[in-house]
């Protein structure tokens, strides 16, 4: 290009009709050529705004699948607390009864002069580490978790 300014500038060459179309069909091949790059360009924008909105939509998608999961395993969560609380509350209504029934065998004991076997009744809210039944193995499965 430097060599082509330079050569214009000599005079001689400017006048030439040869010159002038060699000069035209350059502009005219660079023309062409930069509006193919800018097509070419602004395809590659047109797939990159399609990826971009291909991408958000599979996301949105997961995102909303990902929720569904949520709050399917939070109900069953909040299920489960009740089951729980139920469980608690009979467990505390039958420790009463068994108190009961120890403190009627004892006035029989104390009455009668028997010797009775009264077992003690473990608290597990005081005594956590122990246990009342013995330790079983939880079984977990994949399945468990699926919606």
């Amino acid at each position: 290009m430097a060599s082509v300014q330079r050569q214009a500038s000599s005079g001689s060459e400017t006048t030439d009709p040869r010159y002038a179309s060699i000069v035209d069909e350059r502009k005219r091949k660079r023309m062409i050529s930069n509006r193919e790059s800018a097509r070419r360009s602004r395809m590659r924008k047109q797939k990159q705004m399609e990826d971009l909105i291909h991408e958000a939509s599979v996301l949105q998608s997961d995102n909303r699948r990902i929720m569904e999961k949520i709050n399917a395993t939070t109900q069953r969560y909040i299920n489960m607390e009740s089951q729980n609380n139920v469980l608690r509350a009979q467990a505390m209504e039958l420790t009463d009864r068994l108190r009961s029934l120890n403190s009627v065998l004892q006035m029989v004991e104390d009455v009668s002069g028997l010797a009775l076997d009264i077992p003690e009744i473990p608290d597990p809210l005081l005594e956590p580490w122990q246990l009342p039944c013995p330790v079983q193995p939880i079984i977990a499965s994949a399945d468990m978790f699926q919606c």
